[in-house]
């Protein structure tokens, strides 16, 4: 929602999983966070798993940025029913979760378990929207800009 824990980490594991062919941005639906930096324990377990989040800063969702996209991944129902309710008929189907039917749970304000199990989350829903770096077949592209 705030752009400064789920999405985030997920735009660098997408950038680091596909490399250099994929263009990630992340952008949160609440603009109270708007130029602030990842939450500082989000910075710390991302670092931990080989993720740099500390040149992130938060920005709101744009129109422009909807058009921009070739998929618009939410980490929860609740993100996607607000994306959906800001989405024209040419971005709506760019729409879909991150984890496919499954909820990336927010880990905001909760025990470092919670940012851990994130982590887990997010880097397992990777290879469903980038290709690994160096893997033969089907371009990096493919599933996202």
């Amino acid at each position: 929602m705030g752009n400064i824990c789920r999405s985030p980490l997920a735009a660098a594991v997408l950038a680091q999983h596909g490399g250099a062919a994929v263009e990630v941005r992340s952008a949160g639906l609440a603009a109270k966070w708007v130029g602030r930096p990842a939450d500082p324990p989000m910075i710390a377990v991302a670092r931990a798993h080989g993720y740099d989040l500390t040149t992130h800063r938060a920005c709101a969702l744009s129109a422009a940025l909807l058009q921009w996209a070739d998929v618009i991944l939410a980490m929860d129902h609740t993100v996607l029913t607000a994306l959906r309710d800001r989405a024209d008929e040419h971005t709506r189907p760019k729409l879909s979760l991150y984890l496919g039917d499954r909820d990336v749970p927010d880990p905001f304000g909760h025990p470092a378990e919670a940012f851990e199990k994130c982590v887990a989350l997010i880097e397992s829903g990777a290879d469903h929207h980038v290709q690994p770096l160096g893997a033969a077949g089907r371009s990096a592209t493919e599933h996202t800009r």
